[in-house]
């Protein structure tokens, strides 16, 4: 624009035929100036318009990172929102978790009470059964001390017996020790003639020491057994079986035994066992010899034993 006017005055000058030196001095100066003053504006104008290219990508790069940051603003309310949400959810379940926590205490607190008293309880039941076990601790000791006694007792009636019928020995006596009892078996052969019950007078002897042994220990029960061979009785008289020998001869034993007067006969017992219990085979002589016999078993009174059982129990 600049440029137009001054061409223009340049025209009309160069136009005029009577124009001054002076006069074309001062247009030559001023289109100076004007062109100085042109290069200055386009100076000018080139530096605003880098400033504006330098403003529009500073304006473009702000865009962005606002773009960015109002992204993120919204991400964190999001997040903001999604964290509040789950911090009611929460506060809301740790309100009903405290509640219910509340009343699960109580619950447990009662429960424990309870447990706390059946422990007590079965505590005192403990202790009561201790006690108990130890009474009957105590009373076994007294038990297993009397049953000791008893053995002992037992052992020496028996030695004392062997001592009694040392005479008789290889005559078909024999005495042994089994079960806590005293077995004296005496085969028929020293005590009775084939199928009769009279007692001979060798047998007779035997059990007499027998007596006098039982006489000096007043606390054994006495059973005497009558024992035969499977041979059928084939005898008359008042005897009908082998069942009915041996029981008639047990209690020729028995009035024997109660010859003594230091015997007590309620200590004294007779059975007839007939040919059902055989210590050998019938098949044999040898087997028929042993199973004819008189078994006196001797049984130490357990009176006390029981007794002491039922304390125990």
């Amino acid at each position: 624009m600049i440029k137009k006017i001054t061409l223009g005055l340049l025209v009309l000058a160069l136009s005029t035929s009577c124009v001054s030196k002076k006069i074309y001095t001062d247009l030559e100066n001023k289109y100076t100036d004007l062109k100085k003053e042109n290069r200055t504006i386009a100076d000018e104008n080139a530096e605003l318009l880098k400033a504006k290219s330098e403003l529009e990508l500073n304006r473009d790069v702000l865009l962005s990172e606002l773009a960015k940051v109002k992204s993120e603003r919204d991400k964190w309310q999001a997040e903001t929102k999604e964290a509040n949400s789950k911090y009611d959810v929460l506060e809301a379940s740790y309100k009903a978790l405290e509640k219910n926590s509340s009343e699960a205490l109580k619950a447990n607190l009662a429960k424990n009470r309870e447990l706390l008293e059946q422990l007590e309880a079965k505590g005192k039941a403990l202790a009561l059964e201790q006690e108990r076990l130890d009474a009957s601790g105590k009373r076994l000791s007294e038990l297993e001390a009397l049953i000791a006694a008893k053995e002992a007792s037992m052992l020496k009636l028996k030695e004392t017996l062997l001592n009694a019928l040392n005479g008789f020995e290889g005559k078909g006596l024999t005495v042994e020790q089994k079960n806590g009892k005293v077995y004296v078996s005496m085969e028929n052969k020293l005590l009775f003639n084939s199928g009769s019950w009279a007692v001979s007078s060798e047998g007779k002897n035997a059990v007499i020491e027998v007596g006098k042994v039982l006489g000096d220990n007043p606390d054994i029960s006495v059973l005497i057994e009558g024992h035969t061979d499977d041979v059928p009785f084939g005898g008359s008289g008042p005897i009908a079986d082998n069942w009915d020998l041996s029981t008639k001869r047990a209690t020729s034993i028995v009035a024997i035994l109660s010859e003594n007067k230091k015997i007590n006969k309620q200590n004294l017992t007779a059975a007839g066992r007939g040919e059902f219990s055989p210590l050998g085979s019938n098949a044999t002589a040898e087997g028929k010899a042993k199973n004819r016999r008189i078994e006196i078993i001797l049984t130490p009174k357990l009176d006390a034993i029981a007794e002491m059982l039922k304390d125990i129990n």
